[in-house]
């Protein structure tokens, strides 16, 4: 889940090319699949196009691949379901950027027999798509609650919140999941500060910038996104308080991992977006084959990655974060 910008519309990936018996091209006997992302330039979707087209290569099917121009353009992914349809997809994975406003696109998908899986982010209401593989992101949340907890070890805590934006189910999953695992409630006086960053690492920085001047004496910060917790590291760093705030964040992509492993990020909650898409494209090639179709929410996995592993809470080192992380 993180802040993505993407540099191009919409981008139709052929994976399976020549020609079938009788003349036919494999674009008409080859069963198709639809990957829409929210952008195409995010190191967690270009990890989630790769694992589909290993999927798509391994089970037979043909990728078309489509990605909005920015965090939260609907209107390219709605253009990318009409035109997959169109095409005679079988099924679409999509990461939805707008939750609410993507669900009318959809249900003319599976109006029209297109099985649809969200990918990551699931939409309101979560049963507007036949199934859901991603990441339990209250989990991931509550993971780094945890640990932040613990690795306080008593000590009174002073939080910053550095979040996603209003509205965006992910970032409010791992917000909730965060305050859960530390044990306090929303509105608790030890959460000092709340800041929206869109995940993107100059607006973390700026978000702790602003949260040190309400509050100079922070010692927690939740992230939402590595790029986030990288912001707000630089921004510590600057004021000298980069050796005692304790940072936590989620994802697990390679930059935000060799962070952990430098100190940088005390721990972050990995998650694994190949698997995702490689699971969604095999569920779409088994509705091709014989109509089976996979419905509800399939977890795709979080693990607690830290090399300052604290007691009572279940982690892996970097030395396994880097071995699975994307980007």
């Amino acid at each position: 889940m993180n802040a993505k910008l993407s540099a191009g519309l919409l981008v139709t990936t052929l994976l399976v090319t020549g020609c079938g018996g009788g003349g036919q091209t494999a674009a008409t006997t080859t069963p198709k699949v639809g990957l829409i992302t929210k952008t195409e330039t995010n190191p967690f979707f270009v990890k989630m196009k790769e694992g589909a087209q290993k999927s798509a290569q391994a089970n037979g099917m043909e990728l078309m691949s489509a990605a909005g121009k920015f965090d939260g353009d609907n209107a390219s992914q709605i253009t990318a379901i009409e035109n997959m349809v169109a095409a005679g997809v079988k099924g679409i994975l999509i990461t939805p950027s707008d939750t609410k406003a993507i669900v009318p696109a959809i249900k003319k998908a599976r109006d029209a027999g297109v099985l649809v899986i969200a990918l990551d982010t699931p939409t309101q209401p979560q049963d507007a798509t036949d199934a859901l593989f991603a990441t339990d992101n209250l989990k991931a949340g509550e993971l780094i609650g945890q640990y932040a907890k613990a690795a306080m070890a008593g000590k009174p805590a002073k939080i910053a919140t550095l979040d996603l934006a209003p509205g965006i189910t992910v970032g409010q999953l791992r917000h909730d999941g965060f305050l859960k695992g530390f044990g306090v409630q929303e509105g608790d006086p030890s959460v000092v500060c709340s800041q929206d960053t869109r995940g993107d690492q100059a607006k973390g920085q700026t978000a702790m910038e602003n949260c040190l001047q309400k509050a100079p004496d922070i010692n927690v910060v939740y992230t939402i996104n590595e790029p986030a917790a990288l912001g707000a590291y630089t921004a510590l760093k600057a004021k000298g308080r980069d050796k005692d705030v304790l940072i936590v964040s989620v994802d697990g992509g390679c930059t935000g991992t060799k962070a952990v492993q430098s100190g940088q990020i005390a721990a972050t909650s990995q998650q694994y977006p190949l698997k995702m898409a490689e699971d969604g494209v095999k569920a779409v090639a088994a509705f091709a084959k014989n109509g089976q179709k996979t419905s509800g929410y399939v977890d795709t996995g979080v693990t607690l990655i830290t090399d300052k592993s604290v007691t009572g809470v279940e982690a892996k080192d970097t030395a396994f974060g880097l071995a699975n992380c994307w980007g």
